[in-house]
C-alpha cells in the first residue's frame, strides 16, 4: 500500500493504539525494518529523525503535515531521499499536499474508519496524472480513491440503497461491507442495527464517485450545513480558506441563523507573524465561492483536537451555537 518492501525505516507520528498501529509495527519488523518512535510530534523532531535514521516511510495525520509545511526554516533539514508518507484521518487540503511534495515527500492518501479495520481505500496514482500541473496533482491526491482491501465499497443513496452514478456530482453515503468490517458495536444492538442497515456499514460520510471510480469525500453527514435549503460542504469551504496565505488551520461548522436556518462559521488559526480580520477571510471566500457558501462568522482561535489529531467539531458546533442566532439577509 505504501511501497514498503524490505528493510524499511518507519517513523511513527501516529499513536500505536490507533488503527494504523494495530499491525503495522509488526509488519515493519517482519520486513526486517526499523520502527522509529518519537515522544513529541513536532516538525523539528520529524526532520531530525528523518536525517538521523534515514527514514524511508512515515504515517501522519493532515494536522501533522500542516505543521511540517508551515515549520520554520531553522526546524528543517534536507531529506536524504524521497520519504513516502501515508496520510488519513481527515480530508487533507490540496494546498498542504502540494507543499509536502515541494519539500520532497511523496504523499499517499488513504481513508477508512475503526469500524472497517482502519484504511479501506487508497488514492492509487494513475500514470496519466503525471502530466498534470503540481496543483492539479494535489487535487486528485486529495481524493479518497479506490477500495484496496477485501472490503467492498460503494456510494449509495441511504434511503433507496441504490448506487449513485459515477458523475462526480451526485452525493451519497460511503458504505462498506466485507470480512474486515466490524460485526457490531459492543452491547449496543440499536446502534449496530442502524449502522449495518441493508447489509452495508453506513460510514456517515457523504461523497461522490468520479467517472474513473475514485471516491471523493464531501463531508460528514452531521457536518453538512443546510443554509436556505442549499447544502454546503464544510470541506469545500475549508479547502478555500486554507489556501489563504495567512491561514494555518481552519474548521467550518454551522451557526444558527434566524433567516437561513444556519450559515457557515469558520474557526481559524493564523500563521505566526500574520494578521487578518474576519472581513478579509469572508471577501477571500466570496471571490472564490458562491456567496451563500462564504462564512458569515469568522472566529480566530486554536482548534480543539483529539489525541489522534482530529478536529473536535462537536466542540466548535457548541461554541457556534452559544454565540446565538444571527440574521443576515
Amino acid at each position: 500500500m505504501q511501497g514498503i518492501t524490505t528493510m524499511p525505516v518507519y517513523l511513527w507520528t501516529v499513536p500505536m493504539f490507533h488503527c494504523n498501529g494495530w499491525c503495522l509495527a509488526w509488519g515493519i519488523a517482519a520486513q526486517g525494518g526499523t520502527n522509529v518512535c518519537i515522544r513529541q510530534v513536532t516538525a523539528r523532531a520529524i526532520f531530525e529523525n528523518i536525517a538521523l535514521h534515514k527514514v524511508t516511510h512515515m504515517g501522519a495525520a493532515p494536522t501533522v503535515l500542516n505543521s511540517i509545511v508551515n515549520s520554520k526554516p531553522d526546524d528543517r533539514k534536507s531529506l536524504p531521499h524521497k520519504v513516502a508518507v501515508m496520510t488519513g484521518g481527515s480530508a487533507p487540503s490540496p494546498t498542504v499536499l502540494f507543499k509536502m511534495e515541494e519539500l520532497g515527500f511523496s504523499v499517499t492518501h488513504i481513508y477508512g474508519l475503526t469500524e472497517t479495520y482502519g484504511p479501506a481505500t487508497l488514492c492509487t496514482w494513475k500514470p496519466e496524472w503525471d502530466s498534470l500541473s503540481p496543483e492539479e496533482k494535489a487535487k486528485v491526491k486529495a481524493r479518497q480513491g479506490l477500495q484496496h482491501t477485501v472490503i467492498e465499497m460503494d456510494v449509495k443513496d441511504p434511503i433507496t440503497m441504490k448506487s449513485v452514478p459515477f458523475d462526480g456530482k451526485t452525493i451519497g453515503e460511503i458504505m462498506f461491507r466485507g470480512n474486515t468490517v466490524m460485526s457490531g458495536y459492543y452491547n449496543d444492538e440499536e446502534a449496530t442495527k442502524e449502522a449495518l442497515a441493508g447489509g452495508w456499514f453506513h460510514s456517515g460520510d457523504l461523497g461522490v464517485r468520479h467517472s474513473d471510480g475514485y471516491v471523493q469525500l464531501k463531508d460528514r453527514s452531521k457536518d453538512i450545513i443546510i443554509s436556505g435549503g442549499e447544502n454546503i460542504s464544510t470541506i469545500e469551504v475549508e479547502t478555500v480558506i486554507s489556501e489563504h496565505p495567512a491561514v494555518l488551520e481552519v474548521a467550518v461548522v454551522g451557526r444558527p441563523d434566524k433567516y437561513w436556518g444556519e450559515t457557515p462559521c469558520a474557526f481559524v488559526s493564523l500563521k505566526e507573524g500574520f494578521s487578518v480580520n474576519g472581513e478579509d477571510i469572508v471577501k477571500y471566500c466570496r471571490d472564490r465561492l458562491p456567496h451563500y457558501m462564504a462564512p458569515k462568522t469568522v472566529v480566530f482561535e486554536e482548534l480543539p483536537r483529539t489525541s489522534t489529531g482530529k478536529v473536535q467539531k462537536f466542540v466548535l458546533r457548541e461554541k457556534a451555537k452559544a454565540m446565538g442566532s444571527i440574521s443576515q439577509n
